[in-house]
């Protein structure tokens, strides 16, 4: 797989690089992008697989949980069996190459369907990248991990568990410091099956009645943005490096209220405000503003409910020239000579100490999803995508 893959190289200074499902963890975990969540009740999964149907598709989730119905689960539940064993049939016959597997989880309802599903699929399970845990708490979560643990060791697997943090005891604030440390725990026992720790924002809002608008974000909504501050301080702390992922956008069109968020000068300054347009047409300004908010929070990956959001989340994970260069400076002026230097473009100092980590992320995204060249920013490739129909 590989990020932005059809898009012209004229457009990188550094070009995404490909991956796969067998890459380390470490860099694994900033490949996710945009995961897209779709209902076990989709027709037709693996063979959208095959077909390619969504060439800028990387990661999705296949979901049992909040998206099927209570009087759907079992049949969703054998589609979904039947879904996986034909990739997996797919796969091995060699109609499905190593390189062009999506990044797949299924997103389990409780610990007894994991085990169900564990147990029927066996090794076709290599298909998928790992499963995803809602609702998750030290004491389930711990039963979930084991349940994966044995499942790898059993089959000789590559899976991750993803556990999603929007249970109560997380958002209350008399009890989430007690919850999140013991999670915490429970995910540093397990380290190296934690691909992302994913934050479930659409529950947390419903436990108070709560819906952010079309045009706003996350962090607007106060109660939600002091719980997301705690969940990057407990497990977003350098010693543990896990990759917190942002809360889903679900959103593809609704009427607005406030002023577009969208600023105009991108667009202007290269003749290209029509595709400021569409993209407010189509509301896709706040998810652009959030997931700028996402990345300045620590945060990266975003959950989408629809193809259209993929291009635009990858556009803005796209590092630009100067943040290359500046991390590029500190990591290459990291051996003690120095403890600060003036940065590329002279607009701003670069600390050796406190921003390698910076760095060290910045390159790593730079992997994954490619370098601007100096003159490009993400309106010009969001622009492209019309340019360019084959990218569609």
């Amino acid at each position: 797989m590989q990020h932005l893959a059809m898009v012209p190289q004229s457009f990188f200074y550094q070009k995404p690089q490909a991956f796969t499902k067998w890459e380390s963890p470490d860099l694994l975990a900033y490949a996710l992008g945009a995961t897209l969540y779709m209902p076990a009740s989709m027709p037709n999964i693996a063979q959208m697989v095959k077909a390619k149907k969504y060439p800028e598709l990387i990661s999705f989730v296949i979901d049992l949980e909040d998206a099927v119905g209570d009087s759907e689960l079992e049949s969703c539940e054998m589609k979904l069996i039947a879904e996986v064993v034909e990739l997996y049939m797919l796969y091995k016959n060699g109609e499905i190459a190593p390189q062009d597997l999506p990044l797949i989880f299924v997103r389990v309802r409780s610990v007894e369907q994991l085990q169900r599903l564990t147990e029927v699929l066996g090794e076709r399970q290599e298909v998928l990248t790992g499963y995803v845990f809602p609702k998750f708490t030290a004491a389930q979560g711990a039963i979930y991990f084991e349940l994966l643990e044995q499942t790898i060791q059993a089959h000789q697997l590559t899976l991750y568990g993803m556990p999603i943090l929007e249970s109560r005891e997380v958002l209350y604030k008399e009890s989430r410091m007690e919850a999140l440390f013991a999670i915490k725990k429970v995910l540093n026992h397990y380290r190296n099956r934690v691909l992302n720790v994913r934050i479930g924002a659409t529950d947390f809002c419903g436990i108070y009645g709560i819906r952010r608008r079309v045009d706003s974000t996350i962090y607007d909504i106060s109660v939600i943005r002091d719980c997301i501050a705690d969940i990057v301080n407990v497990l977003g702390r350098e010693e543990d490096g896990f990759i917190i992922s942002g809360p889903v956008w679900e959103y593809f069109s609704n009427a607005r209220v406030l002023k577009p968020a969208l600023r105009i000068t991108p667009f202007s300054e290269k003749g290209i405000l029509d595709a400021r347009q569409a993209l407010l047409d189509d509301c896709l300004d706040g998810l652009m503003k959030e997931v700028l908010m996402d990345r300045q929070n620590g945060i990266l990956g975003k959950t989408v409910i629809h193809p259209s959001h993929i291009r635009v989340v990858h556009a803005l994970y796209v590092i630009s020239y100067e943040e290359y260069l500046d991390a590029l400076s500190i990591i290459e002026n990291s051996n003690g000579q120095k403890g600060v230097v003036k940065s590329h473009h002279a607009n701003k100092m670069n600390e050796m100490k406190p921003h390698l980590r910076w760095a060290q992320r910045i390159m790593r995204q730079a992997k994954l999803y490619g370098v601007y060249h100096e003159e490009v920013d993400f309106a010009s490739l969001l622009t492209s995508f019309n340019e360019y129909p084959n990218i569609r």
